[in-house]
């Protein structure tokens, strides 16, 4: 399984995709939300990837993730924390 890359995810900047960040299978689950990708960046300690909605908010992904990445849809899991961060493309592949 891959860690976090950068790379996987330059092609949503732009894009309108929906995210969501849950926990195992079978838990309460957070809703989907419709977003766009406005940039990538990593955290000052370079210990996560920022991916932001906007200037303001966005998801940070531990880099140590292990990421699932299909046509349309990028998953990591943070094993420490137990949590799902998922993003998926609405019309292009990711």
């Amino acid at each position: 399984m891959a860690s976090v890359d950068r790379n996987d995810l330059e092609n949503c900047i732009g894009s309108s995709v929906k995210v969501c960040i849950h926990g195992e299978e079978g838990e309460d689950m957070a809703p989907w939300l419709d977003k766009k990708v406005k940039k990538l960046a990593n955290c000052p300690d370079n210990t996560h990837l920022r991916i932001y909605f906007d200037n303001h908010y966005f998801f940070a992904v531990p880099f140590t993730s292990e990421v699932k990445q299909t046509e349309t849809e990028w998953s990591a899991y943070d094993q420490k924390a137990g949590l799902y961060y998922v993003i998926k493309s609405e019309g292009k592949p990711l």
